[in-house]
């Protein structure tokens, strides 16, 4: 094949491969070649490629209607804004396209809430491996300084503390009086799937009570039954203040959420916040379809009974691969971390097990399998990760002779 000459910019290290056809947790390149997906388009097709009653629902919105502005109201987006608050406990919501702007906006809530309580320089707590997006403000509250370089001078007002730590919390809230908002993820993705524990999160919401801070979710990629609820705050019987959304929310289709609840629901007014496309009937209508079905197949358990199934191959499949030093994980959200940088293996797992994978922080693979998957690929991801690390090129993945340590961190 002649190298193809590209007039996209580089932002992505894309693979060769371009898949012209999907069917649930399968996809297929243009030559026929058949492929498992283990990262469900990072966490966002969770009910799997080409479903047939979303492929039906936008067929018949897009010959209705697609746009009208946000100028009038729109019965799509008050039915979702119902159904989302119901499942959350949250009062409000807004609608965006993706999950930083999602972000974006829970941000500007934190900073008017502060604004609001007599506080010129508002600060926002985030987390060290924390990642929130690609816009300036989301990748300064985000904690991946490999991302941040070159973008420098990022914007002011957050302040960092380890992930999992309430005693750093609690040091920064007797030093800062300028705090007004936590904002964390209840399992860092990016961040090498890494889970907040259940009592560290309800301590997380004590503080933050006794403090007056805004307690911020970002759900993007935990939430929508990921984790094996239906939002991953909701495994320590907590309810945030803010929670944002996008990713599987419209299984594909572009939108994003920012829930609030109490003093921060109603702090937007009229023209302080906006978005041109988000919201839009097409948009809320495909959402409220994915929460259906999801609802009618009880897919939030079968994330916590297939990623139950996942975890124990993984565990057992790896437990003497001297180069893992953990698998952890929740729900359908795992991650394997190697002892050195195992980026090539996403092209490996591609050519050598016709498997998707993702690598997250140069060493951990992640997986993300669509919730729609059955028992039988679940075991065929065990196998044909397994294989690829115990079977993989020596140059690539060399022995190194570490103990590993197959636990998981919850």
């Amino acid at each position: 094949m002649t190298e193809h000459l590209s007039h996209l910019m580089r932002a992505y290290a894309r693979q060769p491969v371009s898949f012209v056809r999907g069917r649930g947790a399968r996809l297929w390149d243009a030559q026929g070649v058949e492929y498992l997906d283990a990262i469900a388009g990072v966490a966002v097709t969770s009910l799997g490629h080409a479903h047939p009653e979303i492929a039906a629902v936008i067929a018949e919105q897009v010959g209705m209607l697609l746009h009208t502005s946000n100028v009038f109201r729109i019965d799509w987006q008050e039915t979702l804004g119902e159904r989302l608050c119901a499942l959350t406990g949250m009062q409000k919501a807004f609608f965006c396209n993706s999950g930083a702007e999602a972000n974006e906006a829970a941000l500007k809530l934190a900073r008017l809430y502060g604004h609001q309580k007599g506080i010129a320089t508002p600060r926002i707590l985030v987390m060290d491996n924390g990642f929130h997006g690609r816009t300036i403000a989301t990748l300064s509250a985000s904690g991946n300084p490999a991302k941040q370089a070159g973008f420098a001078p990022l914007l002011p007002g957050f302040l960092r503390v380890p992930y999992n730590d309430i005693d750093a919390v609690r040091c920064l809230a007797g030093q800062s009086p300028d705090i007004v908002a936590v904002l964390i993820e209840p399992v860092q993705g990016e961040g090498g799937i890494r889970v907040a524990s259940t009592d560290y999160l309800r301590e997380l919401r004590m503080l933050c009570d006794r403090q007056g801070w805004l307690l911020m979710l970002d759900e993007i990629q935990a939430g929508m039954g990921r984790t094996g609820a239906w939002f991953g705050y909701q495994h320590a019987g907590i309810v945030p203040d803010v929670i944002t959304l996008a990713k599987a929310l419209g299984n594909g289709f572009p939108i994003g959420a920012c829930l609030a609840r109490g003093a921060v629901a109603d702090l937007f007014a009229p023209g302080q916040h906006g978005s041109t496309f988000g919201g839009n009937p097409l948009a809320c209508r495909v959402a409220c379809t994915v929460l259906d079905i999801m609802a009618r197949d009880g897919l939030p358990m079968r994330a916590a009974v297939l990623g139950e199934r996942l975890l124990a191959g993984l565990r057992k499949a790896l437990v003497a691969h001297p180069g893992v030093r953990a698998v952890r994980g929740l729900g359908l959200m795992v991650g394997i971390e190697l002892d050195r940088d195992c980026k090539a293996l996403v092209g490996r797992a591609l050519t050598e097990q016709r498997l998707l994978i993702t690598v997250t922080r140069d060493t951990t693979i992640r997986l993300l399998p669509p919730l729609i998957c059955n028992e039988v690929q679940i075991d065929e991801i065990v196998r044909r990760v397994a294989h690829l690390l115990t079977h993989g090129s020596d140059r690539e993945l060399p022995a190194c002779g570490v103990v590993a340590q197959t636990a998981l961190t919850a």
